[in-house]
């Protein structure tokens, strides 16, 4: 499903000259969200990823995602992808009911409200699905990120000291969660 935002529903005058969509990942999209997470990823300060998996692996993520209909949503400016958000179910019957919130952003669409649009989005339709709990981790540096988790409803719940490792520097990441 396509969500057309129109002026008045964007919170920044910015949008008046860019065609934003937020969107459900199909296929077409797997190369194109393939490159951003790539992207993001080699900024080495967002996501347990460096770089992008390979094709082949990405593509059969993405598959899976599509073929059970699971809640993956993408941000599109000018038809372009920049981003992505999802909730994924969590492993474990007795966690049936959580899922596990994960999202990025190319650098040229950061701190415009599509981060915004795009969580909302993809919480909203996360919620249809039957999540009652979503959980995310994000590194305590990233102060951007936690600030829009907050905005969101997000608790922090725990602190994991040294739980990455990049470039051999150590960061610690907070654990938050949303309840519905």
């Amino acid at each position: 499903m396509t969500l057309p935002w129109t002026q008045s529903t964007c919170p920044r005058t910015l949008f008046n000259t860019m065609a934003i969509e937020i969107v459900a990942l199909t296929e077409a999209h797997f190369e194109a969200l393939r490159q951003v997470l790539d992207s993001v990823a080699r900024e080495k300060r967002y996501l347990v990823f460096l770089q992008a998996p390979p094709a082949e692996e990405a593509y059969a993520f993405y598959r899976h995602i599509v073929d059970n209909d699971l809640c993956q949503r993408l941000a599109l400016v000018d038809g372009q992808v920049v981003g992505w958000c999802d909730v994924l179910p969590t492993h474990g019957g007795a966690r049936a009911h959580v899922g596990t919130f994960g999202m990025g952003l190319l650098a040229s669409a950061r701190h415009q409200g599509i981060g915004r649009m795009l969580a909302d989005n993809t919480l909203e339709a996360a919620w249809r699905k039957g999540f009652t709990r979503i959980e995310l981790t994000v590194r305590v540096d990233n102060v951007n990120a936690r600030a829009l988790y907050e905005r969101l409803g997000f608790k922090m719940e725990g602190l994991h000291q040294r739980a990455f490792l990049v470039g051999g520097e150590f960061f610690d990441v907070q654990s938050m969660a949303l309840l519905r």
